[in-house]
C-alpha cells in the first residue's frame, strides 16, 4: 500500500536524523514525565552549581582551545552571574548525534558535523553546564542511593544468609540427630541379630554336643566291645598258645619216650637169630621216629601243634609201644626155646652120660650186635663242659668291655665305631682272589690285635685308646668270623678256605680269638659240638628255636632251607679251619685245633640219633671239605668209618627222611657211593711265594686236600 510505504520512509528519515541517532539511557524510559519536565522548566542553577564549577570548570578550560575560551567568554558576559555560569565541558558533545553510542562516521563527516554544532553549543553552554550539573549529582544521588539500597540490600541478604545458616545448622543438627538415632537404632537391631545369632549358635552348639555326647557313647560302646573282642582274642590266643605250648611239651616228652623205646628196641634180640626177624620192626621204629621229629620241625616252622599232630604222635608212640612188645616177645620166645633146648641138651647128654654134669655156656652177641647198640640223644659230658666253658669265657669277655659298649660319651663312642670297623673290614674284604692281598689283611688284624695302630677310615686306629679295646675287638673279630661262615660261605662255598685260613693263622698267634670263634659258632650252630638243645619247662618256644639255631624275627621262624643254607656254611668253614693252617707262619707246634677234633665230632655225631635233615647235610658238607684230610690222617680207621656210616648209620637217616627232604639225603648218597676220590684240577686260593695248599672238589668226590 502506498500509505505504508511512506510510514516507512518517514520511519527510516526520522531514524536518520540527528535526533534520532541519539543514544537514549534506560533509565530515562522509567523515570518518564520527570525527565521532560526538568528539560521543558526554566533552567535553575542548582545548590549544587559551586561544586559544577569548581570541580567540572576548570578542567573543562584546560582541555578547550583560545578561540573556545574567547567564545566562551564572549557568550557568557551578557548573563546575569557571569561568575557562576561555568563552560560547557567537552562531555556535553556526548549528547550530539556524533556520541559514542552513534555508529562512527568517516573523519571528514565528522568533522562537518562538528563546525555545524560547534557555535548552537557554545550558545546554549550555560544551560548546558547547569543540565550537565544536574545530570552528575543526579548520578550521585542515584549512586548514593544505590549504594545505600546496595548496603540494605546486602544487609538484608546478610540475614537471610544468618537466617538460612542458622536453619541449616539446625537442619545440621537434626539431621545429625535423625543420623545418631539411625545409627543408634541400626546398632541396637545389630546387637539384637547378634544375641538372636548367639542364643541360635548356643542352641546349635548344645545340640551338637548332644550330638557328639551321643556319638561318644556309641564310640566308647563300640571301642569297649572292640577292646572286650581284643581281650577275648588274646585270651583266645593265649588259651591257644599254652594249649600248643602244653600239645609241644608234650610232643617232646613223647618223643623222648619213643627214642627211648626205640633204644630199647634196638637193644632187644641181641642173638643173631633173631636180627632177620627184629629188622622189620626196627625200620618201622625208625620210620616213627623219623615221622616225630617231622612233625616237631613243621610245628616249628608253622608255631603250635594240632590236636591231629598230637594225636598222629600218640598213634605212634603206642605203635612204637606195640613194637617193643612185639620184640620183647619174639625174644622171651627165643629165651624160651633156647632153655628148652638147652633142656633137652641137658637130658640127652644126661642119659648118655649121667656121670658129666656140666653147664653149656652162653652164645657170645656178634659184630651184628655192637652196630646196634644204643645211639645218644645227649652230648658227652666232657664235651658239654668243654661247651659250658667257651660259652662263660665269651660272656666274661662280654661283660668286659660292658663299660665301652654302654657309654654315653661322644668320644667313646667314637672309639668304639673305629675299633669295630677295623676289626670287622679286613675280614669283609677276604675273597677267593686273595694273593698277596691276604697276607695284608692278616697283617693289618694280626697288629691291631697287638696293640699297634692301623689305618681305618683314613685315621689310626689302636686297640690302646681304650683300656677295654682288646677285649671289645677281639669279641667283634671272632663275631665276623662266623657270620661271614654264616653268609659268604653258605652263598660260595670256596670262600671258606681263604677265610678259614686267615682264621687260622689268628687263632695260632692269638688263641683267645680262637676260643671265642669257638664260643660263636657253637652258639650259631650247636650242631657243631654236637649238641642238641633239649627243651626245659616253661621256656618259650621261641627261645628253644634260638637254640636250636634257628632265626626268629617279629615270631616268624625262618624257612628250613635258609636254616640248612647257614648251618651249611659254618660246618664247611669249621671244616676248612681245621685242617689248614696260616703258610707263613712257623709250624714248629701243632695246629690250635686240628684234625683230631674233626674226628671226635664225626665219632661223637655218629654215636647220637639222628635229625631229619640236618644230620645229613652237615654229614655232607664236613666230608665234602675235609674227607680228604682225614683220610691222610687216619687212613684205615676213616674207611672204617665210612663203611660205618654207610651200612648202619645211613638207614637210620633213611628212616627218618620225608619225602620233601630228600636232597640232603641224596647228596650225602651220592657220596657216600664213591669209594675213593676222584682227582681234580686244584684251585689257589692264595698266591705268594709260599703258597696255600691247593682246594677242590666236585660233587660226588671227597675234597682233595694236600697237606
Amino acid at each position: 500500500m502506498p500509505s505504508e510505504g511512506r510510514c516507512w520512509e518517514t520511519l527510516q528519515a526520522l531514524r536518520s536524523s540527528d535526533k534520532g541517532r541519539l543514544c537514549y539511557h534506560r533509565d530515562w524510559l522509567l523515570r518518564g514525565e520527570d525527565v521532560l519536565e526538568e528539560c521543558v522548566s526554566t533552567p535553575q542553577l542548582s545548590s549544587y552549581a559551586g561544586w559544577v564549577v569548581e570541580h567540572v570548570l576548570p578542567h573543562t578550560q584546560e582541555n578547550l582551545s583560545p578561540s573556545e575560551t574567547s567564545a566562551s567568554s564572549r557568550s557568557t558576559s551578557g548573563l546575569d552571574q557571569p561568575s557562576l555560569v561555568p563552560t560547557p565541558p567537552i562531555r556535553s558533545l556526548a549528547f550530539s548525534p556524533a556520541s559514542p553510542g552513534a555508529p562512527a562516521a568517516p573523519e571528514g563527516t565528522a568533522g562537518k558535523h562538528e563546525s555545524q554544532h560547534t557555535e548552537p553549543m557554545l550558545l546554549q553552554s550555560s544551560r548546558g553546564i547547569k543540565v550537565e550539573g544536574c545530570i552528575r549529582m543526579y548520578e550521585l544521588v542515584h549512586r548514593m542511593k544505590g549504594t545505600e539500597g546496595l548496603r540494605l540490600w546486602q544487609e538484608e541478604q546478610e540475614r537471610k544468609v544468618r537466617a538460612l545458616s542458622e536453619m541449616a545448622s539446625e537442619q545440621l543438627k537434626r539431621f545429625d540427630e535423625r543420623k545418631e538415632l539411625k545409627h543408634h537404632k541400626e546398632f541396637q537391631d545389630l546387637r539384637e541379630m547378634m544375641e538372636k545369632s548367639s542364643r541360635e549358635a548356643l542352641g546349635q552348639q548344645e545340640k551338637l554336643r548332644a550330638e557328639h555326647r551321643h556319638r561318644a557313647k556309641i564310640l566308647n560302646l563300640k571301642l569297649w566291645e572292640a577292646e572286650q573282642q581284643r581281650l577275648k582274642q588274646v585270651e583266645q590266643e593265649r588259651l591257644r598258645r599254652e594249649e600248643g605250648q602244653v600239645r609241644l611239651r608234650g610232643l617232646y616228652a613223647l618223643q623222648e619216650e619213643l627214642l627211648h623205646l626205640n633204644q630199647q628196641l634196638d637193644s632187644a634180640g641181641q642173638h643173631r637169630d633173631l636180627q632177620v626177624a627184629l629188622l622189620a620192626l626196627r625200620s618201622r621204629g625208625n620210620q616213627l621216629c623219623g615221622l616225630i621229629s617231622g612233625i616237631i620241625r613243621t610245628t616249628s616252622e608253622n608255631g603250635f601243634p594240632t590236636a591231629e599232630d598230637q594225636a598222629v604222635a600218640e598213634r605212634a608212640l603206642q605203635e612204637m609201644r606195640e613194637l617193643l612188645a612185639d620184640a620183647r616177645a619174639c625174644e622171651d620166645k627165643r629165651r624160651q626155646e633156647e632153655e628148652e633146648a638147652q633142656v633137652k641138651r641137658q637130658e640127652s647128654q644126661l642119659q648118655q652120660r649121667p656121670e658129666v654134669r656140666r653147664e653149656c655156656p652162653a652164645p657170645s652177641p656178634g659184630p651184628a650186635g655192637k652196630r646196634n647198640e644204643d645211639l645218644q640223644v645227649k652230648v658227652q659230658d666232657s664235651t658239654m663242659q668243654w661247651y659250658q666253658q667257651l660259652q662263660e669265657a665269651s660272656r666274661q669277655c662280654v661283660l668286659a668291655f660292658e663299660g665301652l659298649t654302654s657309654s654315653k660319651d661322644s668320644q667313646v663312642k667314637k672309639i668304639k665305631m673305629d675299633l669295630q670297623k677295623a676289626a670287622t673290614i679286613p675280614v669283609s674284604q677276604i675273597s677267593t682272589i686273595a694273593g698277596s692281598k691276604l697276607k695284608e689283611i692278616f697283617d693289618k688284624i694280626h697288629n691291631l690285635l697287638s696293640g699297634k695302630p692301623v689305618q681305618s677310615g683314613g685315621r689310626s686306629v689302636s686297640v690302646t685308646l681304650n683300656p677295654q679295646g682288646l677285649d671289645f675287638v677281639q669279641y667283634k673279630l671272632a663275631e665276623k668270623f662266623v657270620k661271614q661262615g654264616e653268609e659268604e660261605v653258605a652263598s660260595h662255598h670256596e670262600a671258606a678256605f681263604p677265610i678259614a685260613v686267615v682264621a687260622s693263622g689268628i687263632w695260632e698267634l692269638h688263641p683267645r680269638v680262637g676260643d671265642l670263634i669257638l664260643a660263636h659258632l657253637h652258639k650259631n650252630c650247636p650242631y657243631s659240638v654236637p649238641f642238641y638243645p633239649a627243651f626245659r619247662e616253661g621256656m618259650a618256644l621261641e627261645d628253644y628255636q634260638r637254640m636250636l639255631g634257628y632265626q626268629v624275627k617279629d615270631s616268624k621262624v625262618e624257612q628250613q632251607d635258609n636254616f640248612l643254607k647257614r648251618m651249611s656254611g659254618m660246618m664247611r668253614l669249621y671244616a676248612a679251619i681245621i685242617q689248614l693252617r696260616w703258610p707263613y707262619g712257623t709250624r714248629q707246634e701243632a695246629h690250635p685245633h686240628g684234625l683230631n677234633h674233626g674226628w671226635r665230632w664225626l665219632a661223637q655225631i655218629l654215636n647220637m640219633e639222628p635229625l631229619s635233615d640236618v644230620t645229613a647235610t652237615l654229614l655232607f658238607d664236613f666230608l665234602e671239605v675235609c674227607g680228604n684230610a682225614l683220610m691222610k690222617q687216619y687212613q684205615a680207621q676213616f674207611w672204617k668209618m665210612m663203611l660205618l656210616i654207610k651200612e648202619d648209620y645211613f638207614p637210620r637217616i633213611e628212616a627218618i627222611t620225608s619225602s620233601g627232604q630228600m636232597g640232603s639225603f641224596i647228596r650225602l648218597k651220592q657220596f657216600l657211593e664213591v669209594r675213593r676220590p676222584r682227582p681234580t684240577h686244584p684251585k689257589r686260593v692264595l698266591a705268594s711265594n709260599k703258597p696255600l695248599p691247593d682246594r677242590s672238589w666236585t660233587p660226588g668226590s671227597l675234597i682233595e686236600v694236600s697237606s
